[in-house]
């Protein structure tokens, strides 16, 4: 990680704020880019398997819950990193309603990475079939529930829209920092 340091008033160096992200946290945020927009696009074709022949639709359905399942705990993770590394700050360049607009893009991001796999989860555990994992059916959590399961299905639905315009906006405003190159992007290269 790539650091400066500042003088204190004493003439002590000290650490500044990082100039780029972690290499845990880039990894982290390119292996959830390319699985959570895996997962979109996976949910959107899903809906077209006809349901007939039966298994094939219950098939992909439950590769989407599993690989939901594991993106679900790899958000975990990147969160309770985030939570403990200090990112680093935008460059003071940047107008002040595009920093705004980062930190909310950022928030609303994270909102749709937790607000998915929880809504996915509830709305199909309460669902008459079991969640695979894999294959290995998990322990049901309670009685199956039409209602509920449309209510959380709705939010799942509902919250991939939103995630989608997000993500969209945040690939847009990359790489019109890309271009701009004014050192955005380039804190969270590889």
């Amino acid at each position: 990680m790539e650091q400066t340091l500042e003088l204190t008033a004493n003439d002590e160096p000290t650490p500044a704020s990082p100039t780029r992200y972690t290499r845990v946290a880039i990894a982290l945020h390119w292996l959830l880019a390319f699985g959570l927009i895996y997962q979109l696009w996976l949910g959107v074709w899903m809906g077209d398997i006809p349901k007939t022949p039966p298994g094939l639709r219950a098939e992909w359905f439950n590769w989407h819950k599993s690989m939901g399942i594991v993106l679900g705990l790899v958000i975990v993770l990147r969160g309770l990193w985030r939570l403990t590394h200090q990112p680093p700050e935008l460059p003071e360049s940047l107008p002040r309603w595009q920093t705004w607009a980062a930190h909310l893009n950022h928030a609303l991001l994270y909102g749709c990475m937790i607000g998915m796999p929880v809504s996915g989860f509830l709305g199909s555990s309460f669902t008459a079939y079991p969640i695979k994992f894999f294959g290995t059916p998990l322990p049901r959590l309670w009685e199956a529930s039409a209602e509920l399961k449309e209510f959380f299905s709705g939010i799942h639905t509902a919250c991939s829209y939103v995630f989608v315009a997000l993500i969209a906006t945040h690939i847009l405003a990359a790489l019109w920092h890309a271009l701009g190159r004014d050192g955005v992007v380039a804190r969270m290269h590889p």
